[in-house]
């Protein structure tokens, strides 16, 4: 059974990691899938081929998420090309790690453009479809570490702990129209970023984990699928921790 048959979905920040295995999941549910990337093209064409692969349609497009501009085009471009946006997941983001005593202004700045005021640049753009179709489920990329904190991430931290206020007063400002806006704040995601770390912390880290493994970009991409989908239909201004029990 294809649980977005028909869909469209925009998936931030989409050629590597949590937000690829996002695209691909929802291909595979038969939605037909936008997503953005800032560097590597290459990587762009490959997950289109492969996305297309699924009998879908998908296209790449270059775009700072943290420029407002720019996503107010994305969205209208895709809504030209697509006529609509259902789904948008707010995946881009990045880290700039430090210590406060050492942390620049810039660091602190760039992490909050990227992974904060992207998601009220995309949500922003993405909501005047949305509320013309009266429909539409918006998922945000949060972070346990925006609900308990982490030493050396403050600008992380509160990037994604500001992702949560905001999703849930979008959903008190939208639900009535039937748009629903949901977060997901994964834990210690093993993917190409992790693979780097020194074998021995990642061993420390799946031992602190309560089901004793690290998780994969697709136990993220399985619980959007789910916000994504009608599946959810009750659910909104939720924030759904997917961490093995890191939190509990």
């Amino acid at each position: 059974m294809k649980l977005l048959e028909n869909k469209i979905a925009l998936v931030t920040g989409a050629t590597r990691g949590i937000g690829r295995g996002i695209a691909i999941k929802f291909a595979e549910h038969g939605c037909h899938v936008a997503f953005t990337y800032m560097s590597s093209e290459s990587k762009a064409i490959e997950l289109e081929n492969e996305l297309i692969q699924f009998g879908v349609k998908a296209k790449a497009y270059k775009a700072d998420a943290a420029d407002f501009s720019m996503a107010e085009k994305v969205i209208d471009e895709i809504v030209k090309e697509w006529g609509s946006v259902d789904i948008l997941v707010n995946n881009a983001g990045i880290t700039k790690d430090g210590l406060l005593m050492r942390m620049t202004e810039a660091q602190f700045d760039e992490v909050i453009r990227a992974n904060l005021k992207s998601v009220f640049n995309y949500t922003k753009a993405a909501q005047k479809i949305m509320l013309k179709n009266r429909s539409g489920s918006i998922i945000n990329i949060s972070s346990v570490v925006g609900i308990k904190g982490n030493a050396g991430q403050s600008n992380y931290a509160a990037s994604k702990a500001g992702i949560i206020g905001f999703t849930k007063s979008i959903a008190l400002e939208l639900g009535s129209r039937n748009i629903r806006c949901n977060a997901i704040a994964p834990g210690f995601i093993e993917t190409e970023m992790t693979h780097a770390l020194d074998q021995k912390v990642i061993d420390q880290w799946r031992q602190s984990i309560p089901l004793k493994r690290g998780g994969t970009p697709e136990d993220i991409a399985n619980a959007c699928l789910f916000l994504a989908s009608d599946m959810s239909s009750y659910i909104t201004g939720q924030c759904i921790n997917v961490c093995g029990g890191m939190l509990t």
